[in-house]
């Protein structure tokens, strides 16, 4: 028979009260008591209810990640980085995709019945408008808010800054000495606010840099994936003259570009260099390496789960704005001679 929370208090002669207390991680427990019933339940191979846990604390120690895509590489990177993180507060993470639907993002931050298993929700949604965060407010589920969309204040977010992460790519194809610089990823149609925001750095930084805007050099992207990343190049180079340099609004697009640029016959760098934003582990191994704006997913997780575990113990505090940092890596896309 299993051994029960009884019988390690027995064996370690404390309270089942302190046993309770370690195995849900309570802080104010001693070193001396912790230690004695760890090792009670390693003697008698412990196992905590995980149904019998939800009815005492009304918790299940679950927490939900909603991505777009969990196949594109950032999420991917981005879920492994939030899994590990919230293994350091106790809480397992379960990952759901919405796939660019609005009705699927609406269902979520409703409320169905997978969402009711979770204690806090970390969301990052795509396609999402203003008026589908009043409909969350029902369900009180606690939620923290990833991605670069602008959002009132009312809930937990964490983002980049997405300005200027896009004005740093085109600085740094300014600075090589690269003149026509084209963009891919627009999307006029849409109104999240990443490829608005990257688009604006872009026309900023060209600004910036004394370089003009050629409305043809901006061509839009449905997806950010490196098939449209392909395509996209191909209209480019179709064009004369050619641009020198493209900056791609997600390294998958980066990817597709560079394809397109040696099927055309043509090098990178040497006749078009090319940038992304992403820093997936894709980019540092293709062949030339992939110049890019580096996200730090480790940093977004570890502050979205902080964020989502203090927004559960303390339902009422108030909600935070966070700006995760990035750098630019400069690769062999940009920099023939990178080591």
């Amino acid at each position: 028979m299993p051994a029960t929370l009884r019988d390690v208090a027995e064996r370690a002669a404390v309270s089942v009260r302190t046993v309770s207390n370690v195995v849900s991680g309570y802080e104010h427990v001693s070193k001396r008591m912790r230690a004695k019933v760890l090792a009670a339940i390693e003697e008698l191979d412990y196992r905590a209810n995980p149904v019998a846990r939800t009815l005492r604390t009304g918790r299940t120690g679950l927490l939900g990640l909603v991505v777009p895509e969990i196949t594109v590489p950032y999420f991917s990177e981005l879920a492994r980085d939030v899994i590990d993180a919230a293994a350091e507060y106790g809480y397992r993470v379960m990952i759901d995709q919405t796939g660019h639907d609005h009705d699927r993002e609406r269902q979520l931050l409703m409320g169905d019945d997978r969402t009711m298993l979770f204690d806090g929700m970390l969301f990052s949604p795509l396609v999402t408008k203003a008026e589908l965060l009043d409909m969350h407010g029902s369900t009180k589920m606690p939620l923290v808010l990833l991605g670069e969309h602008e959002f009132d204040g009312r809930y937990d977010h964490v983002a980049i800054d997405n300005v200027a992460a896009a004005m740093d790519a085109v600085a740094h194809l300014a600075e090589i000495g690269r003149e026509r610089i084209a963009a891919i990823g627009s999307q006029p149609q849409e109104e999240y606010s990443t490829p608005l925001q990257r688009f604006a750095g872009y026309t900023k930084a060209l600004d910036t840099a004394g370089l003009v805007t050629h409305p043809e050099f901006a061509i839009t992207a449905e997806h950010y994936s490196r098939e449209a990343g392909y395509e996209a190049t191909r209209a480019l180079l179709a064009l004369s003259p050619l641009p020198d340099a493209i900056f791609c609004f997600s390294d998958l697009l980066a990817i597709g570009a560079m394809r397109a640029v040696f099927d055309a016959g043509l090098d990178v760098p040497g006749d078009i260099a090319v940038i992304g934003i992403d820093d997936v582990d894709e980019g540092r191994f293709a062949r030339p390496s992939l110049s890019t704006v580096s996200l730090d997913t480790p940093f977004i997780a570890r502050e979205a789960v902080r964020r989502i575990a203090t927004r559960i113990d303390e339902p009422e505090t108030p909600a935070e704005e966070v700006i995760a940092p990035h750098r630019l890596v400069a690769r062999e896309s940009t920099v023939a001679n990178h080591p």
